[in-house]
């Protein structure tokens, strides 16, 4: 593969430029470009030095860029001047009925998520239970350690043969995609398949990891099914979905799906608005927030109904738990100086630990490359013995702590017998319990709902806390980057909150504020100093407590934990962003951008395509490049002068050369005989990456020497810049305008109408720093 992204080079053209020619300058540029290496985490991959790959979840992906630009040619205009008002009435009608299915559908999968981990993960917690209750404490550990690992290996089995691309939380792919960035694997139908089963036995397994980061992903890989405009496979080719065969509408639905996640996995539809607003999407319109405002209302109401129908019974093990809500009375009706201190204090805690968390897994990650790449049991094996080392830790630390008397004045059950609850009995004697087995030997979601319980000061000890924040905080680490799908906002809010309630222990002598409430207030403060979201994780919290009277606190403590985070390093989810290698276009230019022009960073040789071009040497640029938008020029006699007419997508002109529509003179055929021949969805993007291939193509040695018309498929208003332009205003308007290609145009008339191409790939610090290594220190 060469260095460049198939577009994210400087796209060229063909122009009678021989397939030699061609293919030596190319090579010398690649040759030149090999001294950068942009992607961390592809740096173990043996042999690579290509921009355009990607680590999408475990495995190595090719990835391009996203065509989010209205491509106004002579066949998209005539296809929208003879639609009919029912028809643009069916394709707005369509969009709310794919926001109301992928609500639905991402309702539905979240409710049964949390089904499947309730009652594996009960089954598993009352049969340890009952064989210590006993004194088969050997057998006990067997079982428990057996049934982790085991649940373990079918996690990494299902990411490792079937979808790679499932492991890990999947925010960063999601992210990237939003921002324009596709690789097929990321939304596939086995990512979705394996993200679900696999998160169920991962987080039923024990791991420190949570849901909320797949569910996401879940939602996404949904929205994208129903996105992708029919199949002719499955015989789904109803004409209504051909209209969502373009990448605009299937990023609306995608953002949708992302909020879906946040809300299912929440139940916090608002926050998971605010998510996708604040966190995952590059774009956004009035019309997509009424869209996943409807879609995570939708999830709300499935979510609701489905727990008032657990509420009998009907659903095993599943009850209160799992669908996570946090009951949080602070009953705050003064605070004072004091207080005020402590959140700031927290804040501040949380900003240094959440930048050292996100330092630590950026270490990790690039451990975990050298084990990845060693093949398939290597990564299963990996698994299992983080499996093995998390089992140990949770059954064996409560053994580190002695037993608690019962509060006298306890209204709950205590010691708590079964799989849940706040006083674990863990071989205590009668109205006693292990404090610390009442957080290590639960759920992930009952952990931190007894550490977020209110009235409950002096139910942890203080060695307690420290012992679980550091196992909590450590496993955390090692266990985000192994082949399962994982998330980090569980492990972010135990460890947070573990620490939250410490400071509120210690603080109890002056503080008037609940242990519970410093909890809370610990894991929004490591939420800002690992995530750096502020407005949607303050929504989230909010929604999961039900208490608007800690709302002062929780703003003041997530903006001064990201303030202090931000002195150290990036979000995790940027982090990740960037050591996954993908081509990621921030929404600000860096400052050393302004140093250079938009001719700067082109480069040659720029290949060009004349209005009527001949077949032959179309099918030479589409053979020896990798280019995905072509410059078309127009030369007398079908123009005065040399004038750009637009750029030609490689896509369209693979369509074009497929119909055959080829003349043996040089002549304009007009749009007329294009339109005769093809259907304007023939030239529509293909969902999940098919379309037509250059191997597919049929075209003899006669043909090649015959012409073609390009003018139909042109995009006659291309976004152009002068070449004298700021590269850090071409960077914005590229970025805020979800462009593929942006034309530079020469200052002065008389040369060529187009200087060359600026693409994704081009506006990377990578790129520009390393042609011109004197920007560093700016």
């Amino acid at each position: 593969m060469d260095r460049r992204e198939s577009d994210e080079e400087v796209e060229s053209s063909v122009g009678g430029v021989a397939p030699r020619d061609m293919e030596s300058n190319a090579s010398s540029f690649f040759d030149d470009e090999e001294m950068g290496i942009r992607d961390p985490l592809l740096r173990w991959q043996t042999g690579n030095t290509t921009s355009q790959l990607a680590v999408v979840g475990a495995n190595v992906c090719p990835i391009e860029s996203l065509d989010y630009e209205v491509v106004e040619n002579d066949i998209y205009k005539e296809d929208w001047r003879s639609r009919k008002k029912e028809q643009i009435f069916q394709y707005v009608l369509l969009k709310w009925t794919f926001a109301l299915l992928i609500g639905l559908a991402t309702g539905l999968v979240g409710f049964f998520n949390n089904l499947a981990v309730e009652n594996i993960a009960g089954f598993k917690w009352l049969l340890t239970s009952n064989l210590m209750l006993k004194h088969r404490y050997h057998e006990a550990f067997a079982v428990f350690a057996g049934c982790n690992a085991s649940l373990a290996a079918a996690a990494s089995a299902l990411c490792a043969y079937l979808a790679p691309a499932a492991a890990g939380s999947g925010i960063p792919e999601v992210k990237a995609y939003l921002n324009g960035i596709d690789a097929h694997p990321i939304l596939a139908p086995s990512t979705l398949f394996v993200k679900i089963f696999g998160s169920i036995c991962g987080v039923s397994a024990g791991f420190v990891l949570g849901k909320e980061g797949p569910m996401v992903h879940t939602g996404a890989c949904i929205a994208s099914l129903l996105g992708q405009g029919g199949s002719r496979k499955y015989h789904l080719t109803w004409t209504w979905l051909r209209y969502f065969k373009n990448d605009r509408d299937r990023r609306d639905l995608i953002t949708c799906g992302a909020a879906a996640g946040v809300a299912a996995a929440f139940r916090a539809p608002l926050g998971g608005v605010l998510f996708a607003y604040e966190e995952a999407a590059s774009w956004w319109r009035s019309a997509l927030l009424w869209r996943t405002f409807f879609t995570t209302a939708v999830v709300a109401v499935v979510l609701r109904t489905f727990i008032y129908f657990c509420r009998n019974g009907n659903c095993g093990l599943f009850g209160k738990g799992g669908l996570i809500m946090f009951d949080l009375s602070s009953n705050i009706s003064a605070y004072g100086t004091p207080d005020l201190i402590a959140v700031v204090l927290l804040g501040v805690i949380g900003g240094v630990l959440g930048s050292l968390y996100n330092f630590l897994i950026d270490k990790t990650l690039r451990k975990y490359t050298i084990i990845n790449e060693r093949g398939v049991p290597f990564k299963i094996l990996h698994a299992v013995a983080i499996s093995l080392l998390t089992s140990c830790c949770s059954y064996g630390l409560p053994w580190l702590v002695k037993c608690t008397p019962c509060p006298p004045d306890i209204l709950d059950q205590c010691p708590t017998i079964g799989r849940s609850g706040n006083y674990k009995n863990f071989l205590c004697p009668p109205n006693h319990y292990n404090d610390l087995a009442s957080l290590f030997l639960n759920t992930n979601d009952d952990a931190i709902r007894n550490l977020f319980s209110g009235g409950t000061n002096n139910e942890f000890h203080i060695s307690t806390l420290i012992i679980f924040f550091a196992g909590v905080y450590c496993l955390g680490i090692v266990t985000y980057g192994i082949a399962i799908p994982s998330g980090l906002f569980i492990p972010v809010i135990l460890a947070g909150a573990s620490y939250g309630r410490l400071v509120g222990t210690l603080l109890g002598p002056i503080s008037k504020l609940d242990e519970g409430l410093f909890a809370l207030l610990g894991a929004a403060s490591f939420l800002g100093g690992t995530m750096r979201m502020t407005v949607s994780v303050c929504v989230i919290l909010l929604e999961l407590t039900n208490d608007l009277m800690i709302l002062p606190f929780v703003m003041l403590v997530l903006l001064i934990s990201k303030t202090v985070a931000d002195c150290f390093n990036k979000g995790v989810y940027d982090q990740m962003v960037k050591l996954k290698g993908f081509p990621f276009m921030e929404a600000h230019a860096e400052p050393y951008m302004r140093n250079l022009k938009a001719g700067d960073v082109v480069s040659g040789p720029l290949i060009t395509l004349a209005g009527v071009e001949k077949v032959g040497n179309i099918v030479h640029a589409l053979k020896w490049t990798r280019h995905n938008g072509f410059p078309v020029v127009n030369e007398p006699p079908f123009s005065d002068a040399r004038e750009l007419c637009g750029l030609a997508l490689k896509s369209h002109l693979l369509v074009l050369l497929k119909g055959k529509g080829f003349t043996k003179e040089r002549v304009s055929t007009g749009a007329a005989d294009v339109l005769r021949r093809f259907d304007p969805f023939d030239f529509a993007k293909a969902g999940s990456g098919k379309g037509v291939k250059l191997e597919e193509l049929d075209i003899d040695d006669a043909e090649m020497e015959m012409y073609v018309d390009l003018h139909p498929i042109v995009n006659r208003s291309p976004y152009t810049v002068k070449e004298t332009m700021s590269l850090a205003k071409a960077a914005v308007l590229f970025r805020e305008l979800g462009l593929r290609h942006l034309c530079v145009v020469p200052k002065s008339p008389g040369g060529s109408p187009v200087a060359g191409i600026l693409t994704r790939h081009d506006f990377m610090p990578e790129h520009i720093l390393g042609r011109f290594p004197h920007l560093k220190n700016h």
